[in-house]
């Protein structure tokens, strides 16, 4: 079997990037290891099973311009939920930003949010 296991998303601070995923999000701490380089392997994950991220702190320019805009201003995380009013409210009590109101699709319930930096994300209880 083949999966995605982890996904990257490039932070500007460690601390900062854990409570919010953690707190807000009520994502799980699976690991936070420093690095002799003096970086740290940050890994989050949303439930048990599936694709977790990776919190890497920027290093150079480059790569802090993309901080908070890694897809280009497009959707580019979905985080599934079995429970959207639950998850909906206890978000936007923790300061969550939602872009707007929650919407009923064909394929469910569905609203567009942004990360602590920008980064947009679909919180989405698929129809069953």
């Amino acid at each position: 079997m083949r999966r995605i296991a982890l996904v990257t998303l490039v932070v500007d601070d460690y601390d900062e990037a854990i409570r919010f995923y953690t707190e807000a999000l009520g994502f799980r701490l699976v690991e936070d290891t420093p690095r002799p380089d003096g970086s740290r392997w940050v890994v989050v994950q949303p439930g048990e099973h599936g694709t977790a991220l990776v919190l890497a702190r920027a290093k150079g320019d480059a790569q802090r311009s993309r901080i908070g805009d890694q897809t280009g201003g497009r959707v580019g995380f979905f985080l599934h939920t079995d429970d959207f009013a639950r998850d909906h409210a206890r978000m936007l009590a923790a300061g969550v930003t939602f872009l707007e109101e929650p919407r009923h699709e064909p394929y469910g319930s569905v609203a567009v949010f942004q990360d602590l930096y920008g980064n947009r994300w679909d919180l989405l209880q698929p129809a069953d």
